[in-house]
């Protein structure tokens, strides 16, 4: 029976973990910017509005990962579950992805929550400080829900995607809906990808602030519009910049003045406008 002290020495002397691992604890309580960003499938350049996000936070020095575990997305690398840093693609300097559709399951616990695995991601990538998580709503309540937030509630602002199809707002729509009652997310954000100049974009954001306040409680706080005809090397709108500008900002220190493209003080019109305005989006 070996003696206690050598047994004491033995195990001080434990292989150490991977290099990486010291450097994933050490940035693991840094703050992350987590941007839930609700997929809609008909939408049909939800690829450009993700790289355009991704654009504008690079221009920012932001190191950006994209973890897409929309319904369209690849399915994840087989050793995801044992080195998810691994499965990490670098995309350029400041822009990752992380294929992860159906992964977020593999992390659900007794509650229903896979808030566990937005932590791992943190972890496998420490130098990220913007991670956008690309998913359905359903997924998104599970990541973002009350009992997964209850540290910073404030810091959870979906973010809807449409375009000018009716179909494709009828989808945010629903998945603000799902988002407000399901997982208690009543703030949401909206991008647009439509022309620069195209005469439905209004109409479109006040159809969903009416909606988010008269059915659902919630607040359509934001908006901006990306032209898909953009060239990917063309800079940032303004509207875009101020947007990921605030969203870089601490929680609790946005600013309240600017918003959208469309001030939302005249996002939600009064009583006697709304009948009208509701039908704006699809005529």
């Amino acid at each position: 029976m070996p003696h206690p002290a050598q047994t004491d020495r033995t195990m001080s002397f434990a292989p150490p973990l991977d290099q990486a691992h010291g450097l994933r604890r050490l940035f693991a309580h840094a703050q992350v910017c987590f941007v839930p960003v609700a997929s809609n499938p008909h939408v049909a350049f939800g690829g450009l509005m993700l790289e355009r996000l991704c654009s504008g936070f690079a221009e920012c020095g932001v190191q950006t990962l994209v973890v897409d575990a929309s319904e369209r997305a690849s399915a994840p690398a087989e050793m995801a579950l044992l080195d998810l840093a691994a499965c990490i693609e670098p995309l350029s300097a400041q822009v990752s992805y992380l294929a992860a559709r159906g992964l977020p399951l593999k992390f659900v616990d007794a509650t229903g929550s896979t808030h566990a695995f937005l932590q791992t991601v943190a972890e496998a990538a420490p130098e990220c400080r913007v991670v956008l998580v690309h998913a359905a709503a359903a997924d998104l309540c599970r990541l973002f829900g009350r009992a997964s937030r209850a540290d910073d509630a404030s810091a959870v602002r979906p973010l809807l995607l449409a375009d000018d199809h009716p179909t494709s707002v009828t989808h945010a729509y629903a998945a603000m809906k799902l988002l407000a009652r399901r997982a208690g997310l009543l703030v949401h954000d909206l991008m647009l990808g439509v022309a620069e100049h195209s005469p439905r974009a209004d109409r479109i954001a006040v159809q969903l602030a009416i909606c988010a306040d008269d059915f659902l409680g919630a607040v359509l706080r934001d908006w901006v519009r990306v032209d898909p005809a953009t060239a990917a090397t063309e800079a940032p709108s303004p509207a875009l910049r101020r947007w990921i500008r605030e969203r870089l900002q601490p929680s609790g220190h946005e600013g309240g003045a600017a918003r959208g493209e469309m001030p939302m003080q005249m996002a939600v019109p009064a009583a006697g406008k709304r009948f009208a305005a509701s039908n704006w989006a699809f005529n």
